[in-house]
């Protein structure tokens, strides 16, 4: 057999007429070629000619061996493990050459070897590294995995990595999570990564506003803020406002984080964690990201390979997020939302977030080490009335309550006209900058309470009544202030309006409060107002008021229907546990009062009854138990509940008792493991849902040893209808109250908005226990990084090599599954590379497209997330050739001379291209967008060369 001739690995080619395109092997665009017949004598020139080349050992190369491989392995069965690691090396080749040394894990520093490192679970080990990698390239990395998925184990194995490498590191955490952290860098018993002897500090987000004292261990006067290495905020959300508009500088904690963290001293890498880093804006994650940029865009922008600025990209983002939440309800999904987004927007997520859901685990990763999650039982819906002894009932003190108008709250709307301009306090002395207004101020209270007293209603009988009682007291001294002046018996001062009654209000963080809690007292001058309306104002609420507690004022705990339901339902679990002798509830509720007053009336029934101890925990008040001589501290608490998961037999090895009722706030609804649980209670329902999940994250967690949990939800005893329109009308009535002041009259049709959304998300989670990034409204930034890939491609590289001499057109058999139907996924590469129709192609030239057996296209080549992991699902570690399917299929294609099948589908996934493709022009063009028509089109198959194919079987016995 001759040698087969080729050129070396350059362009160079001596012969040309010897070219594959020349010789008729692939398509060219010559129109005409030089190869001519010739005869004898003038044939013996080219003779000779060629064998001059022939005998030149530098110009040409004997490749017979190389062209006997690529031949032999066409006939091979490949392993599907191969196919997968030929797709991702054709997709992602270009990352191979961008990479560069400077933003890998350096493994020389031993990490690998750490205790953390190999705690890790392999998706944990996944982010480690994308994570390492993110951080060198682009100074900061979001890791947003969903609740339960251990995000603080992931991000000590990355400190371990940079304290490797000699950096000092700062963990910024809310304070309730401090032992959280502390455990893993002291020389505690119940440390199990001690020997790593992790060494970073521990400070606290309200830190930021600090400048002396003692803060878990730190003097903070002498912390040197800007000499920080690297900075992991922990629950990165409660930064999501950034500076704002109304933000006063000196004291927001994103601008100190800002100035004093990180553009001060090193230069400081940034790492958040959060399972809800956007809240409704994409403008929130915006805002954390620009902590790794330091909020200078043009420091990522010269980073991201876009076509456009982070601000521009974000803009884009939100316009059609906004343009997408208008859809009718059916037509509001996720799919749709990504259609709309932009390969930019999907390339920054990709390039700064990392974010799995659980369901992303179970499907895409061996879990055999994982194990399981506890299965989720249908959540139990209680209605409870208030009592059944008196004529007291959430439809009628709702009316009631939509009836106040709380202008207690809001003293300057009464400033007359001429007089606003001496009371308009909105710029801060000290900085000469504009701060948040008095006018703003007050509404917000005012809004805040109008909400509030409806919670305290939902949360408890108790709550509510504390709430009426200190409002009216509040508003029965104002009208006693402007009674005294009216009748001359006092001067005209009195105090604006400031946060009172603090354990009212359902605080979710500290977005919620900067903006009412900072400023000065200033006084008001009744002479500048119209003070007999406001005194009329103030009487009509303080009679609704007396109304209301003379209404609720028998309703004592032996008449409160909830607290007696609630009885009834632990006594339940007690004495029927679901899971073994488990008898371990939580109770959760959105406020302190309503924690102590359940705390009354149940640990002593629960000890007297069952002889179990009980715990309170709230963030305003000292934690509580009835064990007796106990040190009831919030992590001693948690420890003696939750004894597995918190390591109590090598904290406390010789003391047998155990806590099996604990009564909480939300200041343990993040980050605290309490799995040993498998029973949770909310008392009342809050009124978004995510706090819901979040609070059912404490026990629905890796690690569970618990075959089921089961999530009880309380509700008022109204159909969800009347809840929502009963909201609305107190909403709407304090909203007409900004109307007034601000002159913005969309509020109300953006609240209405919120409020039927809202409405959905609860009627879902009265029939279904669902994860996060189910409830966000399509605002969610799971399972859309495409980084695992290419690592899964770099360790393959280092082991195995290149596979650049890999010939096109190979294909694996591999098993259907129920996650993925038999079929046939094509990989395809355009020719025409100016061709990304709306630059929605992730990864053009390169096209996916996973079509089953009757033409249906299961995935589309727009959905590259969903296609390689199904295609990682179905390769990764099947390293030989799988003979229960190959078999069978060679049998339908007679060893691969009858591809009639397999071509038909091939042209069906190519047409399934074209078809989004005129799809996605028709809609710009009827969208107002410019659209050419005749220019870079698809005209079909010529347009695509088959770059390899992963065929989907049933097994031949199943």
């Amino acid at each position: 057999m001759p040698n087969f001739l080729n050129v070396d690995d350059t362009n160079y080619s001596p012969v040309k007429e010897f070219t594959a395109v020349e010789l008729g092997v692939e398509k060219g665009n010559n129109a005409a070629f030089a190869i001519t017949k010739f005869k004898a004598p003038m044939s013996i020139y080219f003779l000779n000619t060629f064998e001059q080349f022939w005998q030149n050992k530098e110009m040409m190369k004997d490749v017979t061996d190389q062209v006997i491989e690529n031949i032999t392995s066409a006939y091979n069965e490949n392993s599907p493990e191969f196919i997968y690691f030929v797709t991702l090396y054709n997709v992602f080749k270009e990352f191979l050459d961008d990479v560069s040394e400077d933003v890998l894990p350096k493994e020389v520093t031993g990490f690998k070897k750490s205790q953390i490192w190999n705690k890790l679970y392999n998706f944990q080990q996944d982010a480690c590294l994308a994570i390492i990698n993110k951080l060198e390239k682009y100074n900061g990395c979001i890791l947003a995995d969903s609740v339960g998925l251990g995000k603080t184990f992931t991000a000590l194995s990355v400190i371990k990595y940079y304290e490797s490498r000699n950096n000092r590191v700062l963990v910024l955490c809310p304070k309730k999570l401090a032992n959280n952290w502390n455990i893993y860098k002291n020389n505690y018993k119940n440390n199990p990564i001690a020997e790593d002897r992790l060494r970073y500090d521990v400070l606290f987000h309200t830190d930021l506003n600090r400048t002396h004292g003692q803060s878990n261990g730190n003097d903070l006067d002498l912390i040197n803020w800007g000499n920080y290495d690297l900075v992991v905020i922990d629950e990165s959300h409660n930064f999501r406002n950034g500076i704002g508009t109304h933000a006063n500088t000196k004291e927001n904690r994103y601008m100190q984080l800002m100035e004093k963290v990180i553009k001060q001293g090193v230069k400081t890498k940034v790492l958040m964690l959060s399972a809800t880093p956007v809240n409704n804006k994409f403008i929130d994650l915006k805002n954390q990201l620009a902590l790794a940029y330091e909020g200078v865009t043009e420091n990522i922008d010269e980073q991201l390979k876009t076509k456009g600025t982070i601000d521009d990209i974000f803009r884009a983002a939100q316009t059609a997020f906004n343009k997408w939440s208008k859809f009718p309800a059916e037509e509001r999904t996720t799919e749709n939302l990504l259609g709309m987004l932009s390969f930019d927007f999907f390339e920054v997520l990709d390039s700064v977030t990392i974010a799995r859901s659980r369901k992303h685990i179970q499907k895409y990763y061996d879990t055999k080490d994982i194990g399981t999650f506890p299965k989720r039982l249908k959540p139990l819906s209680i209605q409870a009335p208030l009592t059944y002894e008196s004529d007291a009932t959430y439809n009628l003190i709702f009316e009631e309550l939509s009836g106040l108008k709380l202008t207690v709250y809001v003293p300057s709307l009464f400033i007359q006209p001429s007089k606003r301009e001496k009371y308009q306090l909105n710029i801060d002395e000290e900085t000469g900058t504009r701060g948040f207004d008095q006018a703003g101020r007050e509404l917000g209270i005012q809004r805040l309470m109008a909400i509030n007293l409806l919670k305290r209603l939902e949360s408890s009988v108790y709550s509510f009544r504390l709430t009426i009682q200190r409002v009216k007291n509040y508003i029965e001294h104002t009208i006693k202030v402007v009674e005294d002046f009216k009748n001359h018996k006092a001067n005209s001062k009195m105090n604006l309006t400031d946060v009172s009654f603090e354990n009212d209000y359902d605080l979710d963080d500290q977005n919620t409060t900067d903006n009412f809690t900072i400023g000065k007292k200033v006084q008001i001058d009744l002479n500048d107002m119209d003070y007999i309306s406001w005194l009329k104002d103030l009487k009509h609420d303080a009679n609704i008021l007396s109304g209301l507690e003379s209404l609720i004022e028998d309703i004592t705990p032996e008449k409160d229907f909830k607290l007696q339901k609630l009885k009834e339902i632990i006594s339940n679990k007690i004495e029927n546990p679901i899971n073994g002798n488990n008898k371990k509830v939580i109770v959760f509720t959105a406020f302190a009062d309503t924690a102590d007053y359940l705390y009354k009336n149940l640990g002593t029934f629960i000890k007297d009854k069952y002889s179990l101890d009980s715990a309170m925990i709230s963030g305003s008040t000292d934690s509580k138990t009835t064990i007796q001589n106990f040190n009831s501290d919030l992590n001693t608490v948690l420890t003696y509940f939750s004894p597995l998961s918190k390591d109590k037999d090598v904290i406390f090895p010789n003391d047998n008792r155990s806590i099996d009722l604990l009564i909480a706030t939300d200041c343990i609804s993040e980050g605290q493991n309490l799995q040993d649980c498998d029973y949770l209670i909310n008392y009342d329902i809050h009124w978004n849902p995510v706090r819901i999940i979040q609070r059912f994250g404490r026990i629905d967690r890796i690690g569970s040893r618990n075959k089921e949990i089961q999530l009880v939800n309380f509700w008022p005893d109204l159909t969800l209808d009347e809840y929502i329109n009963l909201k609305s009308r107190v909403e709407t009535r304090m909203k007409i109250v900004d109307m007034t002041a601000t002159a913005d009259d969309n509020l109300l049709e953006e609240e209405q908005k919120d409020l039927e959304y809202r409405k959905a998300q609860l009627q879902k989670l009265k029939d279904e226990v669902v994860d996060i990034e189910e409830m966000n409204g399509g605002i969610s930034i799971m399972d859309l990084g495409l980084n695992e890939f290419r690592l899964d491609l770099l360790e393959y590289v280092k082991e195995h090599g290149e596979l650049e001499h890999t010939p096109f057109g190979l294909h694996a058999v591999t098993k259907a599954n129920k996650e993925c139907p038999p079929g046939v996924i094509y990989v395809l590469k355009n020719r025409n590379n100016s061709v990304n129709i709306d630059n929605q192609n992730r990864l053009h030239p390169f096209y996916m497209v996973y079509i089953a057996q009757d033409g249906t296209v299961v995935c589309n080549h727009l959905n590259p997330k969903n296609m390689l992991d199904k295609m990682r699902l179905m390769c990764k570690g099947l390293s030989e050739p799988l003979p229960e399917v190959y078999r069978s299929f060679n049998k339908e294609t007679k060893d691969g001379k009858n591809m009639k099948l397999y071509n038909q589908l091939l042209g069906d996934s190519i047409s399934s291209i074209i078809q989004v493709k005129d799809e996605s022009d028709i809609d710009s063009f009827l969208g107002g967008g410019e659209v050419d028509f005749k220019g870079g089109q698809f005209k079909g198959l010529d347009d695509f060369e088959l770059i390899c194919f992963l065929v989907i079987k049933e097994e031949e016995n199943a």
